[in-house]
């Protein structure tokens, strides 16, 4: 379905191509695409989308080359995502175009990277990886001659912001007034961040079976994965485990995924919101799973938490993650020349620009840029004598 018919069969409070709220710089419209294509197209071809191959989840790239990834966590994400998007007659573009960006900020260790960071940037205004990302492609990611970033419509830049603090929202305009008002984003972004949900979930199941983490008889403790377990045990007896739990995993995303769509739309049936300002304007999400389901979800999660991400192997890794950041941050700070010369350049007009804080920010960003490998090479050239530099 080319994307002119697409749009007529969008629902009223879907985001309409011809309704957007437009780009921070105004462009000659595509001549073949829509704008939402065009800001997934962009999204895929950045420098920050290409280094999420190399960015962690959980488990550190090194690791493992079949544990996901950022960037095939984002995939996994638009998949889903999309799916529930075409059922409720959304824009699937623009759904997939956020999930494809949502992570673009993320620095390298996963959660703990992003946690080390901000306890650096405590004294200079924090560090949020959602606004990280935002600040990815309005301002950091260098391809296009007429415009820093990659000038994406309001609606993406949107979806792409799930979280921001009261202070920095009262920086971002427009941007930042849902947050001030307390309003919701559009459904294509509420989606995009229940997917989001959706899949750590369960792709960390698999991952933390593959890493030895987790087994077949703690996780049927788990109610959602005991009921699909059973059925896949009761249909394939003699199934190996490596099929066993692909196929119980992708039943779980399934009964999670028709649950959503079917939940959002009693929603939608009960408030029926004539257009994407409605939307914006309820006062809670639209887009949700039934509360059983949303209590089976959280079970799961809280589980994962204290099995996986509290696991004394996981632990081991993020603190040293930490303590790589946190070594980082701290000799790049005190010797901005220590920085490769483009981003030494950088952190110097910051700091003669915004002071101490700048400087702080600039730095920020070199290490949030950074893969999970390339950190850990750059720690080793600061750190290690026999490393070559």
């Amino acid at each position: 379905m080319n994307d002119a018919l697409a749009t007529e069969t969008l629902a009223p409070y879907a985001a309409h191509d011809e309704q957007s709220r437009g780009r921070r710089y105004q462009e000659p419209k595509p001549e073949f695409r829509s704008e939402f294509q065009r800001d997934r197209d962009r999204i895929i071809h950045a420098n920050a989308f290409r280094r999420l191959v190399y960015k962690t989840q959980v488990f550190v790239n090194h690791e493992g080359d079949l544990y996901r990834t950022r960037v095939t966590h984002s995939i996994e994400v638009a998949q889903i995502a999309r799916s529930v998007a075409l059922a409720l007659h959304l824009n699937e573009t623009l759904t997939e175009a956020i999930c494809l960006a949502h992570d673009l900020g993320h620095t390298p260790f996963g959660h703990a990277g992003q946690d080390a960071l901000n306890e650096c940037m405590r004294d200079y205004g924090g560090f949020e990886h959602n606004l990280q990302s935002l600040r990815v492609v309005d301002e950091l990611e260098e391809r296009y001659a007429a415009f820093r970033g990659l000038n994406l419509t309001f609606e993406c830049r949107e979806g792409i912001l799930k979280h921001c603090s009261l202070r920095n929202a009262r920086e971002l305009g427009e941007l930042g007034e849902r947050f001030i008002k307390r309003r919701q984003p559009g459904l294509e972004a509420q989606i995009a961040n229940l997917a989001d949900e959706i899949a750590y979930n369960n792709h960390d199941v698999d991952d933390g079976i593959r890493a030895g983490l987790l087994d077949l008889s703690g996780l049927r403790e788990v109610s959602m994965f005991r009921r699909q377990y059973d059925a896949v045990v009761a249909h394939y007896p003699e199934l190996n485990e490596r099929r066993l739990v692909h196929e119980i995993i992708r039943r779980m995303i399934n009964h999670l995924v028709v649950d959503f769509i079917r939940a959002t739309q009693t929603q939608l049936a009960q408030v029926q919101p004539r257009s994407i300002d409605e939307v914006r304007e309820h006062p809670k999400p639209l887009a949700m799973l039934s509360d059983a389901c949303y209590e089976e979800h959280l079970e799961l999660k809280t589980y994962l938490r204290e099995h996986v991400y509290r696991h004394y192997k996981v632990l081991r890794m993020t603190s040293k993650a930490r303590r790589v950041v946190q070594e980082l941050f701290d000799a790049f700070l005190k010797d901005v020349s220590l920085m490769p010369t483009e981003h030494r350049d950088l952190a110097l007009q910051a700091e003669s620009a915004h002071g101490a804080a700048g400087r702080a920010r600039a730095v920020s960003d070199y290490i949030a840029g950074m893969t999970d490998r390339y950190a850990i090479l750059e720690h080793r050239r600061l750190f290690e004598p026999g490393e070559r530099t």
